[in-house]
């Protein structure tokens, strides 16, 4: 196997910011890089999580999908980070000196109008979320949402999705994908994730078989010795330390191939005929 090059430095990242007016032009940089660079690591941001459905449910994976399902319904994404890489971890470089990752804003989301947890949204404000810049100049999100289904990031097995926890990031890019309501059923969803995201590795599920292992994103990069570049719970900068730390795990841990876990979403019950719990 070949050895995986040495992580990036502050200096040599640049964080593409993307607006409306930059939109389609980020966008044809992606489609150009996206077979050389097939990793896709992606971190979102939204007004967190503000409903908890009451009845019955048969387990506790139902309970998190409907719980998901009615929150992703009833909110609206804020911010999308993608950070590209190839099987050795390089990153693009888009004609420039420096590394590029994507950070796309997005404009549906009121602060003032729209309902949202109070902590998630003070805490992404700390953070430098600007609301109202997101209002004036943000993407619109059925916009993205078209330019996302024509870019071969979705509906394409050589793509590799990398992840953390991530049902709900799934669950939002699916709704702008099919501009519909999540499906009713936790199945009805992983057929949607099978045919728009065939590869998928979410860490949380591959950190169940690594012994020493446990916590949020930030802890296991601090585990595997992964240095964060750029503002935290900014979905850019997630979105590339996802990127370096699935990288770290999978080298050390399982030997350079994961794929045997691939499919799964921590927390969400079985898809590709594996159980999670």
């Amino acid at each position: 196997m070949e050895m995986s090059i040495a992580p990036p430095k502050e200096e040599s990242i640049q964080i593409r910011e993307v607006w409306n007016d930059n939109l389609q032009e980020e966008f044809a940089l992606i489609r150009e890089i996206v077979d050389q660079f097939n990793y896709v690591a992606m971190d979102t941001e939204f007004p967190g999580v503000v409903l908890r459905p009451v009845g019955n449910f048969k387990n506790i994976n139902d309970y998190n999908y409907q719980t998901l399902k009615d929150n992703v319904d009833m909110l609206k994404l804020i911010q999308l980070g993608l950070t590209f890489s190839d099987e050795n971890g390089n990153l693009p470089t888009c004609g420039t000196d420096k590394s590029c990752i994507w950070q796309f804003n997005f404009r549906e989301f009121n602060v003032t109008k729209d309902i949202f947890a109070s902590d998630s949204i003070e805490l992404l404000r700390q953070c430098g979320i600007d609301f109202k810049m997101n209002n004036e100049k943000g993407i619109d999100v059925n916009q993205f949402g078209e330019l996302l289904m024509s870019s071969g990031i979705v509906l394409n097995d050589g793509v590799h999705w990398v992840t953390f926890h991530s049902g709900y990031d799934f669950g939002y890019l699916l709704k702008l994908l099919t501009c519909r309501s999540l499906p009713d059923t936790p199945a009805g969803f992983f057929d949607l994730i099978n045919m728009y995201f065939p590869v998928v590795y979410d860490i949380k599920h591959l950190m169940k078989f690594c012994n020493s292992l446990h916590g949020g994103l930030n802890k296991l990069a601090e585990l595997l010795e992964v240095e964060r570049i750029g503002v935290c719970h900014q979905a850019g900068s997630d979105s590339l330390l996802t990127s370096c730390t699935f990288r770290k795990l999978r080298d050390n841990f399982f030997n350079g191939s994961a794929v045997k876990y691939a499919g799964v979403l921590y927390g969400l019950g079985v898809e590709n005929g594996q159980n999670t719990s």
